[in-house]
C-alpha cells in the first residue's frame, strides 16, 4: 500500500495506489492425526493437513462462489498495492539511501518475501478465508488467532477510509468547486456497490483500471528510455544501486524500513481463498507472483527517477519539503508537465480501487469470524446472487463512509487517518510467522529459519513505527481483549478448539 498524500508532503496523487477450494471439510475435518482438536463450528476450508481448531461445518456453512482464477488474484493484490506506490515516497527514499533508492526496494522486496513465504505455505495448508486469522488460529489457538484477525481488521476497516479520503481531496484538487466530502463519499457508493454486485464483477473492474496504471508506468518508461538515449543520466548509471558518495549500509536498511510499507495490500490475496478455482495453491502462487512482481516494478521505475532526477539525494537531504514531490519534479524536467499532470490523475482514481480490495478483504475477514463464532453469526450472511459477504459489506461501508466523511471535515483528517494503519498488519503478520512454525513443527528447518527471520524483518519495520500508530494499536488490541472477555458465548466458541501441534 503506497503512503498516503498529506503524510509525506507530496502532491495529489501520492496516496495509496491505490490498497484453496471451500467450503468443506476444514483443516482437522477429514482424516489426520488422532488428537487433532475440533475447531469453532462452521470452519471451512478443504481437507488438508490436518490443523487444529477447525471442524466439518456441515452442509448449511455459508458458502463464497469460486469465480477466481490466479490472475484475479494477482490484479487484487496489485490494486492494493498501486503499481505506482513508490512515486509519493520516491524523494524520501532516495534521500534517506544516500541515492541508492532502486536498492533500497531490492533489499525490501526480498525481506517481505520471508512473509510471502510463510502466507504461501499456511494457505496451501488452511485455504479459508480468514486470512491470518484461519492461520494464527490453525497454528496457535483461537484465541491468539482471534487477535490476529483482530489486528489485521484495524488495516483493513481504515484503509478504505484512507483510500476514499485521499481520492476525495485528489479530485477537489482537480476540480475546487466540489467539496472533498462529496467526491469521498462517491468514492465510497461506488466501491461498495460494485462489492455488492459479487467478486467476479469488481474483478473485472479492477483489471481495467489496473490495465491504465500499468499503460502509464509503461510510458514513463518509453519517456525516460527516449531522454537516457537523447541527454545521458544526470547520474551514474549505477547510482541508483550503489548510492552517489559510496554504499550507506545503514541509510539503505533504514529506507528499506519505509519501502516495505508499500508492499503493505499484497496480503489481502489470502482473504478470498475460499473463492478460487483449481488447487489451493493458487493463492500462495498468487501471493508470491505479486510480491516479485510489484517489486520489479518498484525498481525498474525507481532506478530510471533516479536517473532522471535533476536533484541529487544530498540536496534532498537538506530540503526535506521538496523530498515529497521529487518524482513529480523529475516528472516536470524530464518528460514535460503534461506527464505530470496524466500520472497525477491517474493516482487520484487508483486509491478508490485500492479502498475496493480493502473493503471487500476485510468483509472476508468479517464473514470467517462471523462464521465461526468470534463475531456476531450475522456477518457471515451471503447475498444469495452475487455469493457475496454482505451484512459484512455493508458493515465495512459503514464504517468506511463515518470515519472518511468525517476526517473530510478536518484540516488534519488524512494524517489521523494514516497513523491508524499499517501497524495492525505488521503485528498481524508477527501472529502468521509464529502460526507457521508452530503449525509445521518438525517439517525442517526452513519451517523455523524462513519465518523467523520474517519475523525479525517486521519486527524491525515495527519499533520504527510512529509513536501515535503504536499507541492506536495497542489501544486496538486491548479493545480485542476486552470484546473476548465481554463476549462470552465468543470466547465459548472459540474455546471449541486449541492446537495440539500434530501433523
Amino acid at each position: 500500500m503506497a503512503t498516503p498524500a498529506g503524510a509525506d508532503g507530496a502532491r495529489p496523487g501520492d496516496g495509496s495506489g491505490g490498497p484453496g477450494r471451500g467450503p468443506g471439510v476444514g483443516p482437522g475435518g477429514g482424516p489426520g492425526p488422532a488428537g487433532a482438536g475440533a475447531g469453532p463450528a462452521g470452519a471451512a476450508g478443504s481437507a488438508g493437513p490436518a490443523g487444529p481448531g477447525a471442524s466439518d461445518p456441515g452442509p448449511a456453512a455459508p458458502a463464497l462462489r469460486h469465480v477466481l482464477r490466479l490472475r484475479d488474484l494477482v490484479v487484487y493484490g496489485l490494486l492494493f498495492i498501486g503499481v505506482t506506490a513508490p512515486m509519493g515516497t520516491f524523494g524520501v527514499l532516495d534521500a534517506r539511501g544516500g541515492g541508492a533508492v532502486a536498492l533500497v526496494f531490492v533489499v525490501a522486496t526480498v525481506a517481505m518475501s520471508f512473509t510471502a513465504w510463510s502466507y504461501a505455505r499456511m494457505s496451501a495448508a488452511v485455504p479459508r478465508a480468514g486470512s491470518v486469522y484461519a492461520y494464527a488460529s490453525a497454528g496457535l489457538g483461537p484465541r491468539p488467532g482471534f487477535l490476529a484477525g483482530w489486528m489485521i481488521a484495524l488495516d483493513y476497516l481504515f484503509i478504505p477510509s484512507v483510500a476514499s479520503l485521499f481520492a476525495g481531496i485528489a479530485c477537489h484538487a482537480l476540480v475546487p468547486a466540489v467539496p472533498v466530502w462529496v467526491f469521498t463519499l462517491a468514492a465510497v457508493v461506488l466501491v461498495t456497490a460494485l462489492n455488492l454486485g459479487g467478486v467476479k464483477l469488481a474483478a473485472r473492474v479492477g483489471m481495467t483500471v489496473l490495465v491504465v496504471e500499468l499503460v502509464v508506468l509503461g510510458a514513463f518508461v518509453v519517456a525516460a528510455a527516449a531522454f537516457l538515449v537523447r541527454h545521458g543520466p544526470e547520474r551514474g548509471w549505477l547510482t541508483p544501486l550503489t548510492g552517489e558518495a559510496g554504499l550507506d549500509v545503514t541509510g539503505v536498511l533504514g529506507a528499506a524500513t519505509v519501502a516495505i510499507l508499500a508492499f503493505l495490500g499484497f496480503d489481502a490475496i489470502a482473504t478470498f481463498a475460499e473463492e478460487v478455482t483449481g488447487s489451493t495453491d493458487q493463492v500462495g502462487r498468487a501471493l508470491q507472483f505479486c510480491l516479485v512482481l510489484a517489486g520489479a516494478l518498484f525498481v525498474l521505475q525507481t532506478y530510471l527517477g533516479a536517473l532522471l532526477n535533476p536533484v541529487s539525494a544530498a540536496a534532498l537531504q537538506a530540503d526535506p519539503a521538496a523530498q515529497g514531490t521529487a518524482f513529480y519534479t523529475m516528472l516536470d524536467a524530464a518528460v514535460g508537465s503534461w506527464f505530470s499532470s496524466v500520472v497525477t490523475v491517474v493516482r487520484a482514481v487508483g486509491p478508490v480501487f485500492s479502498a475496493l480490495v480493502a473493503q471487500a478483504a476485510v468483509a472476508r475477514l468479517l464473514f470467517a469470524m462471523g462464521r465461526e463464532g468470534a463475531l456476531p453469526s450475522v456477518l457471515a450472511r451471503v447475498d444469495p446472487r452475487g455469493r457475496a459477504p454482505r451484512n459484512s459489506i455493508l458493515l465495512s461501508a459503514a464504517v468506511t463512509l463515518v470515519m472518511a466523511t468525517a476526517a473530510a471535515t478536518r484540516a488534519d483528517g488524512l494524517e489521523v487517518l494514516s497513523s491508524m494503519v499499517t501497524v495492525g498488519a505488521l503485528v498481524a503478520f508477527v501472529f502468521l510467522h509464529a502460526a507457521t512454525v508452530r503449525y509445521f513443527a518438525g517439517k525442517g528447518p526452513a519451517y523455523v529459519v524462513v519465518p523467523v527471520v520474517g519475523g525479525l524483518v517486521i519486527l524491525t519495520v515495527l519499533v520504527s513505527a510512529s509513536r501515535l500508530a503504536l499507541v492506536i494499536a495497542a489501544g486496538w488490541f486491548l479493545l480485542g481483549l476486552v470484546l473476548l472477555r465481554a463476549r462470552p458465548a465468543a470466547a465459548r466458541a472459540l474455546a471449541r478448539g486449541e492446537p495440539t501441534g500434530e501433523r
